[in-house]
Formats: C-alpha cells, structure tokens, sequence
C-alpha cells in the first residue's frame, strides 16, 4: 500500500468515526479564531475556552485589541501560560491587521505567518476553517499520529505539513486535521495508544508492528 493510497483509508476510516470535523476552539468570528489560536500555544482547547468568553466580551472589535492595554489582557489570559507573550502579540496582530490589511484578518499562510506570533500552524487553521483553502495544521496529534501510520517520517511541523501535502486530497486535509485531534484524544492517546480500539489498526504501522 503506497502513502497516498493509505492516506485515502486514514481519511475515510476518520471521517466514519468523526463525521463532523469541527475546530475545537470557540470562536464566532475569524478575529476570534486566531486570538483564541494564539492562545491556544502550550495549552490545552479547553483551557482557552474558559478565558475566552471574558476576554471577547470585553473586547469586540479588531480596533478594541488594537487599543488594549498589554497588561490588562495578560490579567484575562493569565490561566494560559505565557501570557506575558501572548497578550503583547494578541495587541500587536491587530495594530498590523489595521495598519496593512485593513483590518481584516489576512486570507493567505504569507500574510498571516507576517502577524505577531502567528506561525504556520495558525496559519493554516486560519486559511481552512475561514477561508475553506486546503491546509494542514500540523499539530502534535497530527504529527504523531501521521508517523504511527506511516504517513510521513519526521517530527518537523513543517516537514510534516509538506509531506502530507503531498499525499492528502486537498479538500479533505482540513478535516483530517481535525479529526485527528480528535483521535488523538479519545483513542490514539499519546504513549499509550489503545489500538484495538482504533478504527486505523488495519494499515497503521505502528500497529501492525506490535
């Protein structure tokens, strides 16, 4: 079985299990959705989940980030972890969103990976679950769980990224991302994945080499 072809059953067998695809994140607006990505580094979707609903209550607008004192944010995204970080680049984001991209969250990996502490990861939710572009997060579940299938063989996001490029349908890449987060969490649990209950154990390396 080449990659491409084990790919197409890795899309299907999770699209079987997890027929909505949905970010895990809560967010009602792109600008939301990036704010809420950001914050999401070195911490748990959950966790953001709590902080969020105060944090866009009090800020609405890209023009209310723009103008946030650093240290108020930090007070609201403390509970995330490196706040101090994340609340100057949440400011510093929109000041760039309002200054070249008319205040409106960029539609492109360049321009978006051109934001403060905006990467490819970032990026790439942002172009598929707002602009529907094919894309490829490349988080830690996906990273781990596209080498457990044999899918690529390197722990590098964006040699990830690329080499499932190369092998994923374009319109389903977004979804298989999610997807994955969401196998990774219930059943391909990282060091102790429980693969006689995995819907992949068939043409999953990892498993078929237990």
């Amino acid at each position: 079985m080449t990659k491409k072809e084990k790919a197409l059953h890795a899309v299907q067998a999770l699209k079987n299990k997890f027929p909505d695809s949905i970010c895990s994140l809560n967010a009602d607006n792109p600008l939301q959705l990036i704010i809420a990505t950001r914050l999401s580094a070195q911490c748990t979707d959950a966790r953001v989940n709590l902080v969020t609903p105060e944090l866009f209550a009090k800020y609405k607008t890209v023009e209310d980030f723009a103008a946030a004192n650093v240290e108020d944010v930090e007070k609201i995204i403390h509970s995330c972890g490196f706040f101090r970080a994340k609340a100057k680049d949440i400011v510093g984001m929109c000041q760039k969103m309002i200054s070249d991209f008319g205040g409106e969250v960029p539609s492109t990996i360049e321009e978006l990976t051109s934001l403060p502490g905006v990467g490819r990861k970032t990026a790439n939710l942002i172009v598929g679950d707002v602009y529907g572009k094919p894309a490829v997060v490349a988080d830690t579940h996906l990273i781990r769980i596209s080498n457990l299938l044999g899918l690529v063989d390197t722990k590098d996001p964006f040699k990830v990224e690329m080499q499932l490029r190369e092998i994923l349908p374009p319109e389903e890449s977004n979804d298989f991302c999610h997807r994955c987060v969401l196998h990774g969490r219930e059943t391909c649990i990282s060091g102790r994945p429980k693969c006689d209950e995995c819907v992949m154990r068939e043409f999953c390396s990892h498993a078929n080499s237990k």
